[in-house]
């Protein structure tokens, strides 16, 4: 009766303890540690079958283990999973050579919990774990609401970033996103270009319709790009009726002519308005910069808006590929028309 009441103590207060005979067979199991084994009884079975004893290293069989009493044991569970586990062995007063080994996950107890599905019940009331237990919810739940407030404190700064780069009214890039993308492109290594595009007839569109026929213009304008270019071109409004696509990684210039021969007649399309049409056409300045070539930017923008001014100077609703002649031109005062209409497609 007295070996059942001890039992039935320790369960209660020690509901991971194991008893063992002379012989290292385990006698009893508390019920949280024949929890872990729940389809296993481990009674009956000899306590080194069940468990490796990793430290001390010197322990190799029973005898060894009597000899290892008072002493802090490193244990592993057999059977995965391999649960690490704390323990201490005392023998009892019996003269039997009864011995009792008291088990504790240490720092595994999440593993534990996790693995076992174990709750505040298994644990007796005054071990700390359940305050470890607690400590761990509160630091897990903490940890979640940083993690979600800066999820959404990085949204908020993607977001502002990318307003930051972008024309409200279109939805295309700003220049300022321009300036990011050609500084880049600029100090790269690669072939790409740039057409700086102006819209021909615009303000006539805004002094006779109005401002809203004019933001209906350019938010066709800008769909129109869009649709026109690769999705690896980059397309932004950088002025009122001004714009420039970036085209990356071109490989001849037959591309570009076709690129803005297909702008141009989009453009040339009349858009509807509150039933009136609004007509506008595009003149392109275009600059190729071939791999190897290494412009400054402030040079890069300024041939586009050479080539630009050929456009316009040629009849407009064309594009004009820059070269150096073009630039002489405009040094010289002299209007580029003839070498426009050599270099542009209309």
């Amino acid at each position: 009766m007295s070996a059942l009441l001890c039992t039935d103590v320790l369960d209660v207060l020690c509901p991971m303890h194991l008893t063992l005979n002379a012989t290292g067979h385990i006698t009893h199991a508390g019920p949280t540690i024949q929890k872990m084994r729940a389809d296993v009884p481990m009674v009956g079975q000899r306590f080194l079958e069940v468990f490796v004893v990793k430290r001390p290293r010197s322990i190799a069989n029973m005898h060894d283990l009597r000899q290892a009493t008072d002493l802090k044991l490193h244990l592993e569970l057999r059977d995965a999973p391999r649960t690490e586990l704390k323990g201490i062995m005392v023998p009892t007063s019996a003269a039997d050579g009864s011995m009792i080994v008291n088990l504790s996950f240490g720092i595994s107890i999440l593993d534990g919990v996790r693995d076992y599905s174990l709750t505040n019940a298994d644990f007796a009331a005054t071990d700390l774990a359940i305050e470890m237990l607690y400590l761990v919810e509160a630091k897990t739940a903490a940890m979640e609401a940083s993690r979600r407030l800066n999820l959404r404190l990085q949204g908020a700064k993607i977001a502002a970033e990318e307003q930051a780069f972008t024309d409200t009214l279109t939805g295309l890039k700003n220049r300022r996103a321009m300036d990011t993308i050609l500084s880049r492109l600029v100090a790269g290594n690669s072939s790409f270009a740039v057409m700086h595009i102006d819209l021909d007839y615009f303000k006539a569109v805004n002094d006779t319709l109005g401002h809203a026929a004019g933001d209906h213009v350019l938010q066709n304008v800008a769909r129109i790009m869009v649709e026109e270019t690769r999705e690896t071109d980059v397309v932004a409004r950088v002025g009122g009726d001004e714009f420039t696509v970036i085209l990356p990684d071109v490989r001849s210039d037959d591309i570009l002519r076709r690129v803005g021969r297909r702008i141009i007649d989009r453009l040339e399309e009349p858009m509807p308005f509150n039933g009136q049409e609004c007509r506008v056409s595009a003149s392109i300045g275009t600059v190729w910069i071939q791999s190897g070539d290494h412009p400054s930017m402030e040079a890069l923008l300024s041939n586009a808006d050479v080539a630009l001014y050929a456009s316009k100077h040629a009849g407009r609703a064309r594009q004009t590929l820059y070269s150096p002649e073009l630039r002489d031109s405009a040094n010289a005062g002299i209007p580029p028309i003839g070498r426009s209409e050599r270099v542009n497609e209309h």
